[in-house]
């Protein structure tokens, strides 16, 4: 990455972003997040297990919980359950997940109280009902890299989730996406790079995607829903900072 942190930070903050979650994929990941945020201002981590990394057991809860409990780790994540692919099986991601929630819950009645980062790629009936059934408050966790259906997204509003959306949505096949962008009220959704994937148009083709290009992904939201940018702009980091517990601005 051209510069590193410090130029990647620079190039985000001439753009209007002002902050970056880093996200984990195991708890080992996460411990190295922790040790990033840490060096960097306006630079936070969460700590989870990712569905595809399911396999990459035996998962260390104990870590994961020490890693929650640092003030710059600000979310659980990401989890859930990926149908996309048939690997690892969709037992052992439910297992791995049932089990995170676990932990999590545990968390939670110690005042652990950071939000969800859920990842659903063709499993939303089966992601919804094994959050329902783990008791943990929907309006804490956020479907991230949405890209799914209308359909699909009142599905999350319903249950009572937030929804984060991707350059997909600048993508001439995600019609669909855009569909569902356009229904959100302003105040359930937020944005994001999915990185190193996912980058918008026109860089389409370029990795890592970079935080600073969230903000064409945000300008390509604003004319898809005809709202002034700057206005969607405050919402979403309202938005973001309340989710999160941190200062967007």
């Amino acid at each position: 990455m051209p510069g590193g942190v410090a130029s990647v930070l620079e190039r985000a903050r001439a753009n209007g972003v002002s902050g970056l979650i880093s996200i984990s994929t195991t708890t080992t990941d996460a411990r190295k997040a922790l040790a990033i945020a840490k060096q960097f201002d306006r630079v936070w981590c969460s700590a989870g297990v990712h569905p595809l990394y399911s396999d990459q057991g035996p998962h260390n809860w104990a870590e994961l919980e020490e890693v929650a409990r640092d003030p710059k780790c600000v979310a659980f994540g990401e989890l859930g359950l990926d149908n996309h692919y048939k690997d690892p099986a969709a037992t052992l991601q439910r297992t791995v997940l049932e089990e995170q929630l676990g932990v999590i819950s545990n968390l939670h009645s110690q005042d652990v109280r950071k939000p969800l980062i859920i990842h659903c790629r063709d499993a939303f009936d089966d992601t919804i009902s094994i959050l329902q059934a783990s008791g943990i408050d929907p309006t804490r966790m956020v479907f991230h890299c949405f890209t799914g259906t209308a359909d699909n997204a009142r599905a999350v509003l319903n249950f009572g989730a937030f929804i984060s959306f991707t350059g997909v949505v600048t993508y001439k096949n995600a019609a669909n996406v855009r569909e569902a962008v356009a229904l959100l009220p302003q105040n359930r959704f937020m944005v994001e790079t999915d990185a190193p994937f996912l980058s918008p148009e026109p860089h389409r083709s370029t990795r890592p995607c970079e935080p600073w290009m969230t903000r064409l992904t945000l300008e390509a939201i604003a004319t898809i829903r005809n709202e002034p940018f700057d206005t969607l702009h405050h919402a979403i980091n309202t938005t973001t900072s309340n989710f999160f517990g941190i200062d967007a601005r």
